[in-house]
């Protein structure tokens, strides 16, 4: 039991170590100055692609990496949209998967380009959001995906908001972890999902959740995205 414990622990840390590289990763974009108006979604996605790889190592991802402005900030995960301009007052996202040895991290962070205080409070509103998510998380220990998604949607409602998301969020692990043999739907946080987060994965082990707040302003027309690792 002791030795099982050392092992988790050190999954655990690895998983930690992974986010705070990915974090890193999004001061680093931030610092380079890529996102700005008049520069295209792929513009700015081929230019994280040469920091992350020249910066951190970053060989590989375990999901597409995003990069979304204007009015495709309300889109799913899923969409693909007709690439956009970055206009002068518009929100932009980034959501990036990068893997570190073999742990995935999974990171999102939402930038207000003008000063337009509608935008600006939604940006501040994610992360207050994602907490909130965060202690309804972790209050119960079965907890569920649905109970988790429907918290997300009022929480957002709360605020004057939608919840743009179809999820929640998501489990993440070691690499590939989404060839793991679980049925998808346990993998999310959405209606769809009547289990616990507690129960473990199908190796008997603690499963490892990625939150998500996904808001979108009362008329639809653009949005943002925070997304993070659950810790207690």
């Amino acid at each position: 039991m002791a030795e099982q414990t050392q092992d988790e622990a050190a999954r655990w840390a690895r998983m930690i170590d992974a986010e705070e590289r990915a974090f890193a990763l999004l001061d680093a974009i931030e610092a380079a100055g890529i996102m700005k108006p008049g520069r295209t979604e792929g513009e700015v996605d081929r230019d994280i692609e040469t920091i992350a790889a020249e910066q951190f190592g970053i060989k590989r991802n375990w999901h597409q990496r995003l990069v979304r402005a204007g009015v495709n900030t309300t889109c799913i995960f899923s969409d693909r949209p007709d690439e956009v301009t970055i206009g002068p007052e518009d929100t932009v996202y980034v959501d990036m998967g990068p893997v570190f040895e073999q742990a995935e991290a999974d990171v999102g962070r939402t930038y207000a380009m003008g000063q337009d205080p509608a935008r600006q409070a939604l940006v501040a509103a994610l992360p207050q959001v994602f907490e909130e998510m965060r202690a309804f998380t972790l209050s119960r220990e079965d907890v569920t995906g649905a109970e988790v998604y429907d918290f997300a949607c009022r929480a957002a409602e709360a605020r004057g908001y939608h919840f743009g998301g179809k999820i929640a969020g998501h489990t993440v692990g070691e690499f590939p972890h989404a060839t793991w043999p679980l049925e998808q739907a346990h993998q999310r946080l959405w209606p769809e999902n009547p289990e616990p987060l507690s129960k473990p994965d199908h190796l008997g082990r603690k499963r490892y959740w990625i939150l998500e707040a996904h808001l979108v302003e009362p008329g639809r027309r653009w949005g943002g995205f925070y997304e993070r690792l659950l810790r207690g």
